[in-house]
């Protein structure tokens, strides 16, 4: 049982705050990596990442989530923005409520083969940033739109 289960057979429903972290993987061609959901989200794309356990940095939850999603050992973390606020309250399909606040990294370091976690994932798939899925999970897509409007920025 992890973290959040523990604290769930504590607190029922009621709201909670989790910490978690997303990474932007970016390949040679600039395509970052989406994951097709098996599990929340169902069918839907979005980025590798997860909740921070206990004992855990931001950092090493990121680490730690692209792996056991993807296979990939992350090197350098650049780390884009924290997302957090009324706007990220969600309840999920069995009750549960909670506010999210997700450290947003991205990065070209990464080594290793993809491998599906069939568990959590349908897909795996290096997509352009200009052809994003319409099925991406909302948060997904707005730390992705975010980056855009930054790597914009510096290229200016």
């Amino acid at each position: 049982m992890n973290y959040v289960e523990e604290l769930r057979q504590l607190v029922g429903h009621r709201p909670l705050i989790l910490v978690g972290s997303v990474v932007i993987l970016l390949n040679n061609n600039n395509e970052i990596l989406l994951q097709k959901r098996k599990t929340s989200s169902y069918g839907m794309w979005g980025l590798p990442g997860g909740l921070m356990e206990l004992g855990e940095s931001a950092e090493d939850t990121a680490r730690r989530e692209v792996y056991e999603e993807t296979g990939l050992n992350i090197g350098k973390l650049n780390l884009m923005d924290v997302f957090s606020g009324p706007e990220h309250f969600l309840i999920v399909p069995n009750g549960d409520e909670f506010y999210s606040v997700t450290i947003a990294y991205y990065t070209h370091d990464f080594k290793g083969q993809i491998r599906i976690d069939e568990v959590e994932s349908l897909e795996l798939r290096f997509i352009s940033l200009d052809r994003l899925p319409d099925n991406t999970v909302k948060s997904h897509k707005n730390i992705i739109d975010r980056f855009i409007e930054e790597i914009k920025y510096l290229w200016r």
